[in-house]
């Protein structure tokens, strides 16, 4: 098994001619440039809430709970999984931004569901450096959830963590089922 991830090859995933996927990111980013206008925010959130949630490209975070440019910070990784690095990004978002609500959001169909710490092993065969970071797979996603409420709500340097929620996002259905905390 290689731990790489294969280049598309079908019309779908092909680069047209016009360069790099990162190149049409940056022209496209041109034309976005031209009609904007500084929308004159403060990088408080609006609403006071801190969304953590998987990287999926399937979520669309921002429409599927209804929020704006400037409503929410959103920290998203492989699996939604709370790591040392999102405790550093929510006790930042609150202590110094205000925040005061915490969203995770785990989905369906996850990734992580399918690898193991294994992956980190290969990861070392293959590159011949082991890997400092955790895989955070794991078997069952409404555990997990119940696990990320956990990290949060046990944070020594989190100073709210009375609204901390978590749900599942389907992936099928665009719909969040709320798991209760253990």
């Amino acid at each position: 098994m290689t731990t790489s991830a294969s280049v598309p090859t079908g019309p779908e995933g092909a680069i047209p001619a016009g360069g790099t996927v990162t190149d049409q990111l940056v022209e496209a980013n041109q034309q976005y440039a031209e009609a904007f206008t500084d929308p004159g925010m403060d990088a408080r959130p609006v609403r006071q809430v801190a969304v953590v949630a998987c990287m999926d490209a399937r979520l669309d975070l921002h429409a599927a709970l209804g929020l704006e440019l400037g409503d929410c910070h959103t920290i998203r990784n492989a699996g939604g999984v709370v790591t040392d690095d999102v405790i550093r990004s929510l006790t930042i978002s609150q202590r110094a931004l205000g925040t005061r609500s915490v969203v995770l959001i785990h989905h369906t169909g996850c990734g992580l569901e399918s690898l193991t710490e294994e992956f980190r092993h290969e990861l070392e065969m293959e590159i011949g450096q082991r890997p400092s970071w955790a895989v955070e797979s794991f078997r069952d996603v409404d555990q997990d959830v119940r696990q990320s409420m956990r990290r949060v709500r046990t944070s020594p340097f989190l100073l709210h963590t009375d609204d901390v929620r978590g749900f599942v996002f389907d992936v099928k259905t665009g719909l969040l089922r709320e798991i209760e905390a253990a």
